[in-house]
């Protein structure tokens, strides 16, 4: 079906924390496998699979030594096949997470490029010489301090826009070029359905190396190291390419929280079908103003487009735990769910958030996995930092708080695994878990797939424009149509009951659909909202 993309609801599968088939504590194929009619039964559409080539997993497998090999850890070309099969058996589309803007310095190219600075493959990354006995410019790495590693041998630096395991390659050479777009060949003929495109927007560098400018708080602007028009040139190109196979996805990871930056990405005749836009993903702490005004953001500034809708990834904490409490956590988690499944764009659900699962905190920094992090504990720990001060430090900084391990049921590991997998399980997994919430039927899980299942089949959920998108005090409230339906949405943020006035409502015409908090709906000339309500109304 063309533009299947645009009612879809995706879901990221971080591989290693959703199911571990084989027992050895990292989730691979065989455990996505296992759990696709699980996929299929919550109303998923298509899955998005982080990186699975081989790695040395510096960075997770965002570092790749070879794009045409699965890794160990996540089993054989064989299991991918299966799974693949499997889930398009199931009507359920792959897209893959595909990193062009680097790879891992064990890869084949880097190793010869680096081995003289007549390698025939010296250009494929980018080299420079040193200026004034120093690094060549100002440029900051996204990981912590300067982006660019000596190279002893050939007397050069070499640039990484992110670890120094993750080498830059040089865009601006044709051959680049043309071995990755046979990376994306191989893999579109092998049948997935498109691509999730990592930090898309840096794949071209200033040609003259020029400083980056500063902020007033010191804080690096990243001007020539990124969002290059030039870079629109490959996306294009990439675009015909993928073109070429019918029916097929690119969703660019867009590298800014600034809408602006990212609508240039998007176009769905020349450019990415979506872009991964963290202007909502981002938002550190609960701000209903904030949400609202991103939201309206996202209508104004993306040309028409569709956004995506998401609070959290594998590169972010949960958001259940950045926006709630103690108190107020299962109804935050069915609040957001009725955002992102209802609000106008294509939404996208991370791993357990359909469960409503919660960050972990590691205590130790043997058991933190996540480059970021780790980098921010030896910096803490080389400033003079306590060891808890740097462990907090880490976590804050690192990712491996939201890449805990998927609650499946409650015996030992979560169901995850049957031995210790690779990051610990949240000790709330014995309360907190998908069987225990199948059973239940005001879970937080039963309370998506109804929600999937209402979605799927409006016509005004799936394509209705807003009529109004308003806030007031701490209810976000919308209206979308189309020629043959209109549906309200209220968002209660508050802990107080709150009355909306129903100026925009025949009331008469009013019914509901589903709430997280009551079973019917009797309203006159105002809606009384319950404390952390979520309501759906058809008018």
């Amino acid at each position: 079906m063309k533009n299947w993309w645009k009612k879809a609801i995706f879901y990221e599968i971080y591989i290693r924390s959703f199911c571990d088939g084989n027992g050895d504590g990292i989730g691979d194929f065989i455990g996505i496998t296992k759990k696709l009619d699980y996929l299929k039964d919550l109303g998923v559409d298509c899955i998005w699979l982080t990186p699975f080539y081989k790695s040395p997993k510096v960075d997770n497998g965002y570092d790749i030594s070879d794009y045409y090999e699965i890794d160990a850890d996540y089993g054989t070309m064989e299991d991918f096949e299966t799974f693949l099969k499997e889930a398009h058996k199931r009507d359920i589309k792959v897209i893959v997470d595909l990193v062009l803007n680097h790879t891992s310095d064990k890869h084949p190219w880097f190793i010869e490029s680096k081995s003289s600075l007549q390698s025939p493959k010296r250009d494929w990354y980018i080299w420079k010489d040193p200026k004034e006995g120093g690094v060549p410019n100002n440029w900051e790495s996204f990981f912590e301090g300067s982006a660019w590693e000596y190279d002893s041998n050939t007397k050069q630096y070499y640039y990484h826009a992110f670890a120094k395991e993750q080498v830059d390659l040089n865009w601006r050479n044709e051959d680049v070029k043309k071995a990755m777009f046979d990376v994306i060949k191989f893999w579109l003929e092998k049948g997935i359905d498109g691509f999730r495109l990592d930090v898309i927007n840096f794949l071209m560098v200033d040609k003259q190396f020029k400083d980056n400018p500063y902020d007033e708080k010191g804080k690096q602007i990243h001007k020539y190291d990124k969002d290059l028009p030039e870079t629109l040139n490959i996306v294009e190109e990439l675009r015909k390419l993928v073109d070429q196979y019918p029916n097929k996805v690119l969703v660019g990871e867009v590298g800014t929280e600034n809408v602006l930056e990212a609508a240039p990405y998007l176009d769905e005749e020349k450019r990415l079908h979506l872009v991964f836009n963290f202007n909502l993903g981002s938002i550190q702490k609960f701000d209903v103003n904030k949400i609202f005004e991103e939201l309206k953001s996202l209508e104004e500034n993306l040309n028409g487009g569709l956004p995506t809708i998401f609070f959290s990834s594998h590169d972010m904490p949960r958001h259940v735990t950045r926006f709630g409490n103690d108190n107020n956590r299962e109804d935050m988690a069915k609040l957001f769910s009725m955002l992102i499944l209802t609000a106008r764009g294509v939404p996208f659900i991370y791993q357990g958030d359909e469960l409503g699962m919660t960050d972990i905190y590691i205590k130790d920094i043997k058991d933190m996995r996540d480059v970021a992090g780790i980098l921010a504990y030896e910096k803490a720990v080389k400033e003079g930092k306590t060891e808890d001060e740097a462990i907090k430090i880490a976590n804050e900084a690192g990712r491996d708080s939201g890449r805990n391990p998927v609650q499946w049921d409650s015996s030992k590991y979560a169901g995850f695994s049957s031995t210790a997998p690779w990051l610990p399980v949240n000790e709330n997994y014995k309360e907190l878990n998908a069987k225990k919430q199948s059973e239940e039927e005001d879970s937080v899980l039963n309370f998506y797939k109804k929600l999937i299942r209402i979605r799927k089949k409006s016509d005004a959920l799936l394509r209705g424009e807003y009529v109004i998108l308003q806030r007031e005090d701490d209810v976000i409230y919308y209206i979308r149509k189309t020629e043959s339906e209109r549906y309200a949405v209220f968002l209660n943020f508050s802990d107080k009951y709150k009355e909306i006035s129903l100026d925009n409502f025949n009331a008469n015409k009013v019914e509901m659909i589903v709430s997280s908090k009551r079973k019917e709906l009797n309203i006159k000339d105002k809606v009384k909202l319950f404390p952390y309500e979520a309501l759906l109304v058809r008018c």
